[in-house]
């Protein structure tokens, strides 16, 4: 196994059967020995799935005719060729070579030609396919034309910035556990490990890291004194700002980032519910608090469905980082272009809205929801929010007044890339009576 085949058995995983871009290398990982190959398969298949809407273009056109279905692992490699070409630094020889070679593995010999002919063939167009490129937007963009069409509609002014950010990496960023220790003293310790790092805007305890790593590098990970969190992300804990001795639900709670920053930050609740419907995704909520040692009441349930489920206890305040879309953070999760569907919004949002109603009335008067996604579409933020107020029930809308985003009719919105944040929605709803 070498990192060129690796990164070829994910991509077909991903295209070809359906599966996220995370939990296919996860299980291709393991097979490569070497942190260098891992590294070049990680960054060749993100890199794949970040520019992907491109290389389709740009194979389609340097084939004579479309290979056939049988071929898809061909089709696949042949992205794979292009992409090191074009965006990499490994030297064209090598790229070329490599790829052809792999036609051997996959038992298709006969490919070798057509293969070298294809990369070749790139080499020498570059400057005309760079011109066919600009005429065609989903390609330039490498964003699927519906999602391309709905950037432009909801986002006149920064949808080119949104498409920019969206075909970068993302920086990883922490979350200082404040129970432990504190950002400044952090951000020594990781200088002194040889890891630059800077504080994350907008947040009490957010950390940028300057180049990522493994987390096994981060000092006290294990130990639990810091996390891996987008800073959009921990704004959670601080908008729902929980107090002494109340009853919080994190409605939909895995992987538990915002379950552990809530106890983190409030260690005096009464009692976090952690709930989320799917069992497996709960351990890994689980998993994370046991390692940061803090204790959460976990629960496997639908938050649309709360009578299997709820005690009849009512919440001071309930989080709900609703299904989504999760239109904000493809630049972390490239594959997202692929997987999702114009068709798909319109049942998330029929999701988030059973999911406003049947958590509302769990709420007690006076209390807070804080209403998140990380989607950047009006139709699953602003438009949900605004719908659910129309119903007539007792909530009211409080403005964030927060000095990040954007403040919208209903609720405020974080583009992404903006102050190095993912893309995220939040709003505020009381309870008034």
């Amino acid at each position: 196994m070498n990192a060129r085949l690796a990164s070829l058995q994910v991509l077909q995983q991903i295209v070809q059967q359906g599966q996220k871009l995370d939990n296919a290398l996860d299980s291709v990982i393991p097979q490569l020995e070497q942190s260098r190959d891992q590294g070049l398969l990680q960054h060749l298949c993100y890199g794949v799935m970040r520019w992907y809407p491109q290389l389709e273009f740009l194979l389609s056109q340097l084939l004579h005719k479309p290979l056939k279905k049988k071929d898809a692992d061909l089709r696949l490699l042949l992205l794979l060729g292009l992409y090191q070409l074009r965006f990499t630094r490994i030297p064209a020889h090598a790229a070329v070579d490599e790829t052809v070679a792999l036609t051997k593995r996959l038992n298709k010999g006969w490919a070798r030609g057509m293969v070298n002919a294809v990369l070749r063939n790139y080499e020498r167009r570059q400057n005309e396919l760079e011109l066919r490129l600009e005429q065609a937007p989903t390609a330039r963009t490498a964003h699927p034309p519906w999602l391309l069409t709905a950037l432009q509609q909801a986002w006149p002014d920064h949808w080119p910035a949104i498409v920019e950010a969206n075909n970068t990496q993302a920086p990883m960023a922490l979350r200082v556990n404040d129970r432990r220790g504190n950002r400044d003293t952090y951000i020594k310790r990781l200088l002194d490990a040889g890891l630059e790092a800077r504080p994350a805007a907008h947040t009490e305890s957010g950390v940028i890291l300057q180049d990522p790593c493994p987390v096994e590098q981060l000092p006290g990970f294990a130990t639990g004194e810091v996390s891996v969190q987008d800073g959009a992300a921990q704004l959670a804990a601080t908008l729902l700002d929980a107090q002494p001795g109340e009853r919080v639900l994190d409605a939909c709670a895995a992987p538990g980032g915002k379950s552990a920053h809530l106890l983190e930050r409030q260690p005096d609740l009464q009692q976090l519910i952690a709930l989320d419907v799917d069992a497996a995704r709960l351990q890994r909520v689980q998993d994370t608090l046991s390692r940061l040692a803090l204790t959460a009441t976990l629960v496997t349930g639908d938050a649309a469905r709360p009578a299997s489920w709820w005690d009849g206890q009512p919440f001071d305040r309930i989080l709900l980082d609703a299904p989504c879309s999760a239109t904000g953070v493809i630049r972390r999760h490239p594959d997202i272009k692929l997987h999702r569907r114009q068709s798909d919004i319109p049942a998330l949002a029929t999701t988030q809205h059973a999911m406003l109603l049947a958590l509302w009335p769990l709420l007690k008067p006076g209390g807070t929801l804080l209403y998140a996604t990380c989607s950047v579409l009006p139709e699953e933020n602003t438009q949900q929010v605004e719908r659910f107020l129309a119903t007539g029930n007792t909530a009211r809308h409080v403005p964030l007044g927060a000095s990040w985003g954007y403040p919208l009719s209903a609720g405020q919105q974080i583009l992404p890339g903006e102050d190095e944040m993912d893309g995220f929605y939040y709003a505020r709803l009381v309870k008034t009576s």
